[in-house]
C-alpha cells in the first residue's frame, strides 16, 4: 500500500484506561494503544538505549547525539511520518503518547537533526547523511516457504518456527565468536520473523562497504525460486560453515525438520530434493528405490528418515569418487536450514527497523526480546498481546506496590530481561569507552601544551 508522508497526525483515539471489571475483547484495537503507550511502553529504556551514554552527564558526551536520530511513526490510514527527531526523553514520550503510532521504526543517526534536513539542503551543502547505525539483520519466515509445508506466507506455527531459532543460533554465534561483538539484541517481529540489533560502538560506526562485507560473510543461500540448486559449495567449507553445520544445522535437519515437515513423504517433496543432485544416475537409482520398494510401515516418520539415510549412503558411499556428489548432503541441509537474510537491510546505514516493544497490528503481539541463550524455549504463540496486557492491568492487584505498571503484567519479564541482559551491560561499555576517549583527548591536549 502506498504510504504518504505527513507532517501532522491527527489524534482522535482518546480513551480512558480499562476500568476494573470491564471486558477487554481479543484482537488488536487501535484505541488500546493509548493505554499501552501511556502505562506500559518502556519509553525511558528506549531513550537510554538510543542515547548510548550521551545523556549530558559526562563531559565527553555528545549532547546532540540523540537529537540526530531518526524515528518514524506509522499512523492510521497508512500515514507515514519520517524523520521525526527528539531532544529529550520527555519529547519522545510525549510524541508517542500523542500520536499513538501503530508502528515505530528506528533509523540512523544523521550528521544533522533530520527534522531540519530541508534547511541544510537549501544551504547548498550536502551535509545531511547517515553517520551511525546499528548493524541490523532481518529474517522473515516467509523466505522459507519453499522448505516448509506446515504453513505459508505470514502464518507460522511451532513446527516451522524452529527455523528462526536456528537462524538466531547461527548468526549470534558468528557475530560474537568471529567478529567479537558483545551487545546484541534479538527481537521477535510480532508476527513472522526476528530482528537483530548489533549495538557495539564498532558495529554502529561501520561503513556501508564494511556492512556489505559482513552480510556477504553470512551469504550462502544464493538461488532464486527458479533454481533447483540454491546452495553450492565448489570448494572446502569455511570454518564458520563447518561449525554451523556440525553444531546446529545437521542435528536440526535430521532430528526435527526432516520429520516435522515430512520432507520425503510424497513424490513431489522428494523430487525437489533429488533435483539438487547433479548426477542423473544417482537420482534415478534413488527414485527407483523409493517408487518400487515402498515400505510396509504407514509411519511417515519412518519414510522420511529411511529415505534420507538411503540418500546419504548413496551419495557418500565409496563408489562416489566425485567430491561434488559427496558434498550434496551438506548442500541439501544448508538449503533447508541455513538463515535467509534480507541482505539489503544489513548492507546500508539508512534502513529503518521496527523498534522493540511495538505492537504488531495484525497479531496484536508485542515485539519482545528473545534470549539467544534460551531461544529454543521461545514460543511465538504465547507472546503477550495488547488485549491480554490490558486485561492483566484491569484484573491486577491494585495493592501491588510497584514502580512501573508493566511489572503487574506478563510484559514485565521481557522488560527486565531487556534491562539486565542487554541495556545495563551496553551502557556500562559505552561509559567506559566514553571515559577512555575523554582521557585520551585530555592527555593529547596536555602533550600539545607541553611543547
Amino acid at each position: 500500500m502506498t504510504k504518504e508522508e505527513s507532517e501532522n497526525g491527527s489524534d482522535d483515539m482518546l480513551i480512558d484506561g480499562p476500568k476494573q471489571g470491564s471486558v477487554i475483547p481479543d484482537g488488536f484495537n487501535p484505541n488500546y494503544l493509548k493505554v499501552y503507550y501511556g502505562r506500559l511502553f518502556p519509553h525511558a529504556d528506549i531513550f537510554k538505549w538510543m542515547s548510548y551514554g550521551n545523556d549530558g552527564r559526562h563531559p565527553g558526551c555528545d549532547k546532540s547525539y540523540f537529537g540526530r536520530r531518526e524515528f518514524s511513526f506509522t499512523l492510521d490510514n497508512d500515514i507515514y511520518l519520517r524523520f521525526q527527531s527528539f531532544n529529550s526523553e520527555s519529547e519522545l514520550e510525549n510524541s508517542i503518547k500523542e500520536k499513538c503510532p501503530s508502528k515505530i521504526d528506528i533509523g540512523p543517526v544523521y550528521s544533522v537533526d533530520p527534522a531540519k534536513r530541508h534547511a541544510y539542503a537549501q544551504g547548498g551543502d550536502n551535509v545531511f547523511a547517515p553517520v551511525e547505525r546499528e548493524l541490523i539483520f532481518d529474517i522473515d519466515i516467509t523466505d522459507y516457504d519453499d522448505v516448509r509445508y506446515c504453513c505459508s506466507g505470514a502464518d507460522v506455527c511451532l513446527e516451522c518456527w524452529p527455523l528462526m531459532t536456528v537462524a538466531i543460533k547461527v548468526i549470534d554465534t558468528a557475530l560474537r565468536d568471529d567478529f567479537g561483538f558483545d551487545h546484541i539484541l534479538w527481537v521477535y517481529s510480532g508476527r513472522r520473523g526476528v530482528h537483530c540489533w548489533v549495538c557495539d560502538g564498532k558495529a554502529r560506526r561501520l561503513t556501508n562497504e564494511q556492512r556489505g562485507a559482513i552480510a556477504d560473510y553470512f551469504r550462502v543461500y544464493k538461488g532464486n525460486e527458479n533454481s533447483n540448486k540454491k546452495v553450492s559449495f565448489p570448494g572446502p567449507l569455511h570454518p564458520f560453515l563447518v561449525r554451523s553445520y556440525t553444531e546446529v544445522l545437521r542435528e536440526f535437519f535430521e532430528e526435527k525438520l526432516l520429520l516435522s515437515q515430512n520432507l520425503f513423504s510424497t513424490e513431489e517433496r522428494y523430487e525437489k530434493i533429488l533435483s539438487m543432485i547433479p548426477d542423473e544416475s544417482v537420482t534415478s537409482e534413488l527414485r527407483g528405490k523409493w517408487q518400487e520398494n515402498r515400505r510396509s510401515s504407514n509411519s511417515k516418520e519412518d519414510i522420511n528418515f529411511f529415505r534420507w539415510e538411503q540418500l546419504k549412503n548413496t551419495l557418500q558411499s565409496g563408489k562416489q569418487k566425485v567430491q561434488g556428489l559427496r558434498r550434496c548432503v551438506e548442500e541439501i541441509v544448508f538449503a533447508f536450514t541455513y538463515p535467509r537474510l534480507d541482505m539489503e537491510v544489513s548492507k546500508h546505514r539508512n534502513h529503518l527497523l521496527k523498534a522493540p516493544f511495538c505492537v504488531h497490528p495484525k497479531t496484536g503481539r508485542v515485539c519482545i526480546p528473545i534470549d539467544p541463550k534460551d531461544c529454543e524455549e521461545f514460543d511465538p504463540t504465547t507472546v503477550p498481546t495488547l488485549s491480554e496486557l490490558l486485561r492483566e492491568l484491569n484484573t491486577g492487584d491494585s495493592r501491588m506496590d510497584v514502580d512501573n505498571e508493566w511489572e503487574k503484567t506478563s510484559l514485565g519479564k521481557s522488560i527486565r530481561f531487556f534491562r539486565s541482559s542487554f541495556l545495563q551491560p551496553l551502557l556500562k561499555s559505552c561509559k567506559e569507552e566514553m571515559e577512555s576517549g575523554y582521557k585520551a583527548k585530555i592527555q593529547q591536549t596536555k602533550n600539545s601544551l607541553s611543547w
